[in-house]
């Protein structure tokens, strides 16, 4: 629908952060949005990435997706074009991804980007790939669910599942940890490799109509007392 909005360009050069996916391109007017499609100015605060219309329309936006005008008022909304991506700044203006709009975890009052808790995971040297998903849940709407791809060497075990949420624990804020591990062989990509996070989300919520049964590899944090002395507050 676009050119790049956000980035490193070559002036950037020895100013880069790690983890960032830098700054707004002069060529869009990129700012942050709450869901009551409110601007947002705050530093640290998560929001939809969205693209500014009323003061001039960039040359790289696309015109409309022809023949969808259900899709056009979905993404197009009070002068602000919604990119579909979740993201916030910090106070120089170096912009963190979150995760899409749709793959946000929405755990109690919290909102959790997988791609976070997908980093954690895979600085352990036991996890080669990590996917991170809702699974639903009566009290608290979501889990975060991890779905846990392990390097060669090592095989899955309940000892292993201790360690992997001792691990997040360090790393991670309370709210963020994950909530099920789940070792698995592989993880649904697309074409592109890219996760397709919706099928595994479509593969929780079809698990829990029909009878919710722990899967073989399958561990629950609630399952390990010797974790409860370790909560971050």
């Amino acid at each position: 629908e676009s050119t790049a909005m956000i980035g490193n360009p070559p002036w950037m050069e020895g100013r880069m952060r790690f983890g960032s996916f830098g700054t707004p391109s002069f060529m869009y007017d990129v700012t942050l949005a709450d869901d009551a499609g409110n601007e947002i100015t705050s530093p640290g605060e998560t929001g939809h990435i969205v693209v500014r219309l009323d003061r001039w329309r960039a040359i790289g936006l696309f015109t409309e997706y022809i023949g969808n005008p259900e899709k056009m008022n979905q993404v197009f909304v009070n002068n602000f074009y919604y990119t579909g991506d979740r993201a916030a700044f910090d106070e120089d203006g170096y912009w963190w991804f979150v995760g899409r709009a749709d793959d946000v975890i929405k755990s109690s009052d919290f909102r959790v980007g997988p791609f976070e808790v997908e980093s954690a995971l895979v600085e352990h040297p036991a996890v080669a790939e990590a996917a991170v998903v809702g699974s639903p849940d009566p009290q608290r709407y979501q889990l975060v669910k991890a779905y846990v791809i392990l390097s060669p060497g090592h095989a899955p075990s309940r000892d292993l599942a201790l360690e992997l949420f001792q691990h997040t624990i360090s790393i991670l804020a309370k709210f963020k940890i994950p909530r099920i591990i789940e070792f698995v062989s592989e993880v649904p990509k697309t074409i592109s490799g890219k996760i397709r996070r919706i099928e595994l989300r479509e593969q929780e919520t079809e698990k829990k109509e029909k009878d919710g049964q722990k899967g073989e590899y399958e561990y629950f944090y609630q399952d390990f007392p010797e974790l409860s002395s370790k909560k971050k507050s």
